[in-house]
C-alpha cells in the first residue's frame, strides 16, 4: 500500500468548500469520485486545509493510500483526465506511509483580494471583494503589525469555532497595492475558523478610519469575537501554499 501526496487547485466558486456536507457538492467529494473511478477500489483523500465555500486554492493538500501500479508522479496526469475543468491537480508524489498533510509541522498562505475602484468590475466578482471607499494603506500596515507573532487569535475566529487552543503564530502579513487591487497576504502556522476574513475585515476598518492602528492591539487583549470586524465574503480568499517543514518536502 502506496501513500500518495496531491497539490491541488481549484475554483470554489461552485462548491460548499472542501470537506463532505449534506447540503451541497464539495472538492473532498468530488476527488474521492474521481479516484474510486479511475482506480476501480473506493477512494478516500484527506486534506490538509479545510476551506469554506466560494473560497479558492492553489495549493492545498490530500492524500490518499493505494495499491495502484500507476507511478506517484502520473497520477496527476491520469486523474485530471476524470476532474471538471474548476479543479486540477498540480503535483502528484510518494510520501511515507505514516506522514499525515494535518499532523505535520508546516505554515500556510493565504492571500485576500481587495478591488478598490469606484465601480465594480464584474468579471471579477468571482475572485475579488469589492471596495469602493478609499483606504489608508499606511494605517493597515501598521495594524498588520500588531497581529505578527504568537497570539490568542479568540477575537479573530467564528464564534462556532469547535477548538480548545486559540493560540496560533503569524510569520507574515503583508498588504500590497497592485494596478487597482489591494492584496493581502498572510503566513502562519495555523488558523482558526474564519480568522484570514476577520482579521481583513478588521484591517479594513482601520483603512476607513473607523479603528486606530492600536485598536487592533487592544482588540487582541479582549479575546471576543464581537471586538473585532466584520468577516469578509469568502471569495476574495485565496489559500497560496502549504509548506512542510520537514525532509520529505
Amino acid at each position: 500500500m502506496k501513500r500518495i501526496r496531491l497539490t491541488v487547485a481549484y475554483d470554489g466558486t461552485n462548491y460548499c468548500g472542501w470537506q463532505i456536507q449534506p447540503n451541497g457538492i464539495t472538492i473532498e467529494e468530488v476527488l474521492n469520485k474521481a479516484l474510486s473511478k479511475m482506480l476501480g477500489e473506493p477512494t478516500a483523500v484527506i486534506g490538509a486545509s479545510r476551506t469554506d465555500s466560494g473560497v479558492h486554492a492553489s495549493g492545498n493538500v490530500a492524500v490518499f493510500d493505494s495499491d495502484t501500479r500507476i507511478p506517484p508522479e502520473r497520477i496527476s496526469y491520469a486523474l485530471n483526465q476524470h476532474l471538471p475543468d474548476d479543479i486540477v491537480i498540480i503535483k502528484s508524489e510518494e510520501v511515507p506511509p505514516d506522514w499525515h498533510p494535518r499532523y505535520c509541522d508546516c505554515t500556510k498562505t493565504y492571500e485576500y483580494r481587495i478591488l478598490n475602484t469606484k465601480i465594480a468590475d464584474p468579471t471579477r466578482r468571482l475572485y475579488t471583494f469589492f471596495v469602493s471607499y478609499n483606504l489608508n494603506l499606511e494605517d493597515m500596515r501598521h495594524a498588520a503589525g500588531y497581529l505578527l507573532g504568537t497570539h490568542d487569535f479568540s477575537s479573530f475566529c467564528s464564534i462556532h469555532t469547535n477548538v480548545e487552543d486559540t493560540v496560533r503564530t503569524i510569520y507574515s502579513l503583508e498588504i500590497m497595492p497592485v494596478e487597482d487591487e489591494l492584496r493581502i497576504f498572510i503566513t502562519g502556522n495555523g488558523f482558526l475558523y474564519n480568522m484570514v476574513r476577520i482579521i481583513v475585515g478588521t484591517l479594513l476598518r482601520v483603512g476607513r478610519g473607523f479603528y486606530t492602528p492600536e485598536h487592533v492591539k487592544e482588540i487582541l487583549e479582549e479575546k471576543n469575537r464581537k471586538a473585532a470586524g466584520v468577516t469578509v465574503p469568502p471569495q476574495g480568499l485565496r489559500l497560496v501554499e502549504i509548506r512542510y517543514e520537514n525532509k520529505f518536502f
